[in-house]
């Protein structure tokens, strides 16, 4: 018998699977975390399916939460830990492909397993005992190395569209082949993937994107038709050319895609950096003494926002992975910036992903790092003071100086903090002749 991984959630799924039974009831370990197990993998999450109706695991666990009751499904937790626990069913017709009209609850574990996307999924485990049971074919997939659909691939995409990304995600994550007429069915619904809510289509993209294969990912995306549907823009990467002595590597998409498999463990916000740092590019492309991309940075800022707003990313994504592509440029100058700029560009909110973007954008390119180490060592050697001083003035002191609140306070103070971190004064005096002038004459404009 193998031994499940000692975790929380093996614990308490091993104690529901042994309390389902002592109930008389049939249940087992199914679906990811009997694949990942098979294949050598710590699984992070269990769910288990059994026959027992939700009203029975409710009434067995009082700690059970209803939290899909129709579909037969509730959550049981157990301090830090939770697992899902699902009745075998057998479901009806999916009219919005995405969930079915009506389900019927069965007695029999195949039947909940055919009822399931990938025969790799399907599998079910005794966590006792360590008997597989297998109704779909999984564990010949598992060996072969195939993502392949349960029944017909047609019917399984038609019943939830989403399945066709999922298909692509595990195929990628797991180094493994999607099966002939699982991959011409993903070619010939995808265009119903449009049909899926922007939501779901955003998690699987981050999923693709940080589980460590999002090169792979993009590939499979762009070969079965998927990617011209979800993100036009990022197949217009193709075929762009690239100046070579910048880029010896090849087009915009070939760079993109060598970024991506050199990402490890990505944060999101990082991850889409790095899929949108030069999305800006095909709509800039122009040929001049060579090709060249101006102003690509700012234009890819605004498409990467759009595209991002139109995936329902949270603000915050949208606000860093903006942030990050309107940047990426300015490592360039990074050692002729005067001390002012450069100290504003290290602060700037989660630096460290700048700086790996920019890393992986010179590894996938020329390969030249001195810019990177530079602003690196200046990170390091720059404290918190350094760059973000105590004000030598605040709008408070200007008003106890007799001046009236407005727009050049703002100028006047930014004129006072470029001065302090260039290292040009660093007494509140020198801060004060400084804006005085300014204010002054400001003054004096609205007077006239």
């Amino acid at each position: 018998m193998e031994v499940l991984p000692s975790s929380l959630r093996a614990t308490l799924a091993v104690d529901l699977v042994v309390g389902l039974r002592a109930h008389g009831h049939k249940a087992y370990l199914v679906g990811g975390c009997v694949r990942d197990r098979l294949l050598g993998v710590t699984p992070k999450d269990f769910d288990i399916a059994t026959d027992a109706k939700p009203v029975q695991i409710a009434e067995y666990f009082p700690q059970a939460r209803m939290v899909g009751a129709k579909f037969g499904v509730v959550i049981v937790g157990q301090g830090e830990a939770s697992v899902e626990v699902a009745t075998f069913r057998s479901d009806g017709v999916y009219s919005d492909g995405r969930r079915p009209d009506e389900v019927r609850f069965e007695s029999d574990p195949a039947w909940d397993a055919r009822r399931r996307d990938f025969t790799i999924n399907g599998l079910m485990e005794d966590p006792v005992s360590g008997e597989i049971l297998d109704y779909v074919g999984g564990r010949a997939d598992l060996a072969a190395g195939i993502i392949r659909a349960i029944g017909d691939p047609n019917q399984r995409f038609r019943e939830d569209h989403l399945r066709m990304l999922r298909a692509i995600r595990f195929a990628a994550r797991l180094h493994f082949a999607i099966e002939p007429e699982t991959l011409a069915a993903i070619r010939r619904d995808a265009p119903r993937i449009s049909e899926i809510s922007a939501e779901r289509i955003r998690e699987e993209l981050v999923k693709i994107l940080t589980e460590g294969v999002a090169g792979s990912g993009f590939e499979l995306l762009d070969s079965s038709g998927l990617l011209t549907e979800i993100l036009p823009e990022i197949k217009a990467f193709q075929g762009v050319e690239q100046p070579p002595e910048y880029h010896p590597e090849g087009d915009v998409w070939t760079h993109v895609m060598l970024m991506l498999e050199r990402m490890q463990d990505p944060a999101p916000a990082l991850a889409l950096g790095v899929l949108l740092h030069d999305v800006g590019k095909p709509s800039t492309f122009r040929i001049a003494e060579r090709i060249r991309f101006d102003g690509h940075a700012e234009v890819g800022a605004v498409m990467a926002k759009d595209i991002l707003l139109r995936l329902r990313f949270s603000t915050e994504d949208v606000d860093q992975v903006t942030s990050l592509v309107a940047n990426h440029m300015r490592f360039k100058d990074v050692q002729r910036m005067r001390p002012s700029t450069l100290k504003r560009f290290l602060r700037l909110p989660f630096f460290d992903q700048h700086l790996e973007l920019h890393r992986l954008d010179c590894l996938a390119s020329n390969g030249r790092l001195d810019n990177y180490e530079f602003a690196r060592a200046k990170q390091r050697e720059l404290g918190q003071e350094e760059l973000r001083p105590a004000p030598l003035l605040t709008g408070l002191d200007l008003i106890q100086a007799g001046y009236r609140p407005g727009p050049a306070f703002g100028e006047a103070l930014s004129v006072v903090e470029t001065a302090q971190l260039d290292g040009e004064i660093h007494s509140r005096d020198e801060a004060f002749a400084i804006v005085r002038p300014i204010l002054d004459r400001k003054q004096n404009e609205q007077i006239k």
